[in-house]
This record gives C-alpha cells, structure tokens and sequence, in this order.
C-alpha cells in the first residue's frame, strides 16, 4: 500500500496551477482603487470646481450680447417692421378695397409692441445692455414712423376722407379710405399702449431713450385721423343740442301726432335716431388710451352744452301745458271717466227717429280737448332723456380721462334731479327749512352758475304773462352772449366765475327782494351765500 505512493524527491518544488500565487499580485490594484475613487470624490466635494467651470460656461453668453447680438435684434426688428405694415393676404371684402390693397388688420401694432417689450424686460438688469438695445430699436422706429405718415398722408387729404362727416342712418359704415386711416390709426395706438406700459419716450432730454420723437409723430398719426372724425360727430350733435333751450312748439307736437302721450322735443328725436350709429362708430374709431382723449372731450363738451341748454330753458307760455300738469291730468281723468261711464252702460238708450237720428248723428272722429293739443315736453323730461342719449355712447377707460367724463356726467344727473324737483314743487308745499336741505343735496354735484338760473326762475321770480323773465346775465349788466362766452364756456371756467357773478347777482337780490318775497327767496338767498363762501375758501 505505502509502495503505490509517490516518492517525496519525486515531487515538483512548486505549484504554478495553484490559484494562490496570483493572489498576492492584485492586491495591489484594490488597494490603489480605493485611492483613486476617494481623490475623485474629494476634487467633486470641493467649491472651487464649479467656480472654475462657471466662467466657460458665461464667456459665450456676454460675447454674444455684447457682438453679434445687436446685429441680430437689429435684423429681427427692422423685418417685424416690415412685415407690421405689409400687405393682409387673406381675402378682402370688396368696400375694404382701395387701390387694391387691404386695411391693415388689428392686432399688428400689439405684436411689435409685444417684440420690443420682451427684449427690454430681458435687459433690465444690465444697464449698458439696456442702453444697447434702446440704441438698436431707433434705426428700425425711425422708418416705421416714416413710412405710416408716407401711408396716411394721402388717405386724409383725399375728399373721400370726409365724404361722409359722419356715419348715417344710409351709410352707418365707413368707405374704404376711413378704413384705411383707421386702421393705421389703430396700428399706430396699439404701439403706443405698448410704449406707455414701459415708459418709453416719455423723457425730451436726449440722455433718456431718445423715443420722445418716435412717440410724438405716432401720436400725431392717431390726431389726424380721429380728430376730424369725432369732430363731424360733435358738429352734428351741437345744434340739436343746443336747440333743447327753446321747447318744442305746437307745430311740431301736431307733427308726431301724439295726443295722449308726452310730446317728444325733435332734437331729442334726432338723436334718438342717430345716437345708436355713433355709439357703433365711436367705438370702432377709439382703439386705444390716446385716442380717448378726444373721446373724454367730445363727451365733455356735449354734456356742457346740453347742461347750458336745459338750464337757460324759458318757462313755457301759457298755453303751452308740460305734461303731468294737475289741470291737464283731471281734463284727462274726467274725459276718461265719461267715455268709460257711457261706454260701461248696459241698457242702451231708446232708438230716435231716423231723421233726429241723421241730424244728430256724431262725427266718426271726436275732437281732441283743448289741453290735449298745447301739452308740450318739460325741461326735466329732455334733460332726463339727454342724460340716457349721452351715456349710451362708450366712455374712456384711462383713469384721468374717465374720471373727468364721470364728473360731467354728475352734473347732468344733477340738473335732471333738480329740474325735476323743481316740476314737482308747483303742487306741492314744503317747509323752508326742508326746501334748504334738499337743495344742498341736490345741487352738490351741480355748478352754482348751472343751477342759478333754474332756482332763480322758479323761487324768486315766477315767470307770468306780464313780467319778462329775469336773467343772471341781466343781473351781471351783460348780454347773453358776452355772459356765456365769458363764464359759461365749460366747467373750468364756470367755476373761476362763481365768486365774482355770485357776488354781483347777491347784491342784485338783496336789494331788489323784499319782507313780502316769500320764505322761498330767501331760501335761494342763503343757499348763493354758501355757494360763495364755499368758492372763496376753495379759490383761498
């Protein structure tokens, strides 16, 4: 058994396919691993490795905006001009037309607007790159402004400009060339919005934006097409309110044919007529915040006027009854009251004979009553309905210029309550003191100059057959038109005037009102001195 084994000298000294003697050799490597693996750790967890990757990575950013970057807004912007005042491609109606080109849609000038507006809000922060890219936006600005006015010139020296003034009940719409002006009327406001939101050309001083002139000849394109359009608005609508201080005469109640219901003025049919197309027309002329400006004075200047007109009515004549007068209601109830008594009996009355039945027989139309045919239309009944007319149209949506047409529009809804209580007072009877208070209430929103002649007329000194009526220009030693010219030119000027006329016409009263006045004089003597009072501290 131990002879089968295999001798010891016979036996190899070492083992080269024994797996041990590698072992030792890589143990090194994972030693050495460790160490690479930590260092690259540690140079990755420490701050000044990103620090020094980070300037790589911004060097090509400020090479771009301070080099080709201007190069290349400079090219976006002068094609966003170009392509602002080309021509639609879509389909045109054909009284859009003119010379076979479009009106330039809306919606153009907001997205210029939008392009500047991203580029300057992107530059905020860096001055000299703002300043760099007010510096781009003049070349392109420049030849947009040439080029509208080279386009608008001759659309408002046309004839056709003007021909209609004014929209009409035939033509409610404007022809091509308006449409044309307007549309870069419209162009030219949507810029300006845009200019106004960032503040731009707002400063003449040449170190600011420089935009100041880019602004000014942008503004001038939107006057020249707005100015003369709602200017043919206010000179049609002028006359036929200013016609309201003369009441409507008998002639033109028999015109309307209406017997039972409230005479209609004819100015304030007209206008009942027209006063829809131009709230239309006004609203497609108004399309933007500069523009509103001569919306905010057209609608001023129409509520003074009316305010003028309806406050300096005459009381009407004799017989000329304003409707809801008690002597012409009981006329209406007791001819009411008649016809139902004879027309609610059940028996009817005996047959006459044929003859007496002929020579007796009523006419197929009765008569109107006397009363019926003289019932004319009351100062508070136009100024109510005025008041409707005018706050129909659109109203500005800036706030100064809002505010100033909602003051105007106060007054008016001053005068409508005044004349109103006024009417009513005639049959019924308040005390002094309660008279005082209700006149301060109703005439806080109301010009003293306004509201004077309307108190003076119906407390002072009634009006009747044999007496003229007396006027505040009277008063004042002035005639009519010297006094409107000089005070009652609008509402500025009517209140620089309330001291001095108020302080003439209280000596006018004073000295011409006597004990047997009545309590209601020396009402409407009291509420003048606090008028003046108040003017003098407000002027002090």
């Amino acid at each position: 058994m131990y002879s089968l084994k295999t001798p010891s000298f016979l036996k190899p000294t070492s083992r080269p396919t024994s797996p041990s003697p590698p072992i030792p050799s890589p143990k090194p490597d994972p030693i050495a691993a460790p160490d690479r693996t930590t260092r690259s750790i540690s140079k990755l967890s420490f701050p000044n490795f990103k620090r020094t990757a980070s300037p790589l990575t911004q060097a090509p950013a400020s090479l771009v905006h301070d080099g080709s970057y201007m190069e290349v807004l400079g090219l976006r912007l002068s094609e966003a001009v170009s392509k602002a005042l080309s021509q639609p491609t879509a389909p045109a109606a054909p009284h859009e037309l003119l010379g076979g080109r479009r009106p330039i849609p809306a919606g153009r000038g907001r997205a210029l607007g939008e392009l500047i507006a991203s580029e300057i809000k992107s530059t905020r922060d860096d001055p000299h790159l703002y300043r760099a890219v007010l510096r781009t936006l003049h070349r392109p600005l420049s030849v947009l402004v040439t080029n509208v006015s080279g386009n608008l010139l001759p659309l408002i020296a046309s004839p056709a400009f003007l021909s209609p003034a004014v929209p009409t009940p035939q033509l409610p719409n404007p022809n091509a060339t308006q449409l044309h002006a307007l549309g870069l009327a419209t162009f030219a406001g949507e810029l300006l919005d845009a200019f106004d939101e960032l503040g731009l050309g707002q400063d003449s001083d040449m170190r600011g934006d420089g935009l100041k002139g880019v602004r000014d000849n942008l503004v001038s394109s939107i006057k020249r097409v707005i100015d003369p359009l709602v200017a043919g608005i206010k000179s049609d609508l002028m006359p036929h309110i200013e016609a309201l201080e003369l009441p409507a005469s008998n002639a033109a109640s028999k015109a309307t044919g209406a017997t039972k219901a409230a005479i209609v003025h004819p100015s304030i049919a007209y206008m009942q007529t027209t006063m829809p197309i131009y709230a239309r027309a006004l609203a497609r002329y108004i399309t933007s915040r500069t523009a509103e400006t001569s919306l905010a004075s057209l609608l001023i200047s129409l509520v003074w006027r009316g305010l003028v007109s309806l406050s300096n009515r005459p009381p009407p004549l004799p017989g000329m009854t304003p409707p809801g007068s008690p002597p012409l209601l009981a006329l209406t109830k007791s001819k009411s009251k008649e016809a139902k008594r004879r027309g609610s009996s059940v028996t009817p009355p005996n047959t006459p004979p044929a003859g007496r039945f002929t020579l007796k027989l009523p006419p197929s139309r009765p008569p109107s009553p006397p009363g019926l045919s003289s019932k004319v239309s009351s100062a508070a009944t136009d100024a109510r309905a005025l008041f409707d007319l005018l706050n129909s149209l659109p109203r500005p949506t800036n706030e100064l210029a809002r505010e100033a047409v909602c003051d105007a529009f106060d007054s008016l809804s001053g005068l409508v309550a005044l004349l109103e209580f006024v009417q009513s007072r005639k049959y019924s009877v308040v005390p002094a003191s309660e008279l005082e208070r209700e006149l301060d209430m109703i005439t806080v929103d109301l010009s003293t100059l306004i509201a004077l002649p309307v108190l003076l007329r119906a407390f002072v000194y009634p009006s009747s057959p044999s007496s003229s009526e007396r006027t505040v220009a009277g008063m004042l030693g002035l005639t009519d038109g010297v006094y409107r010219s000089g005070c009652l030119s609008g509402f500025g000027r009517a209140e620089e005037c309330v001291v001095a006329a108020g302080q003439r016409v209280l000596g006018v009263l004073r000295s011409e009102l006597t004990v047997d006045s009545g309590k209601e004089s020396e009402v409407v003597l009291r509420w003048l001195e606090r008028e003046v009072a108040e003017a003098v501290q407000l002027h002090h």
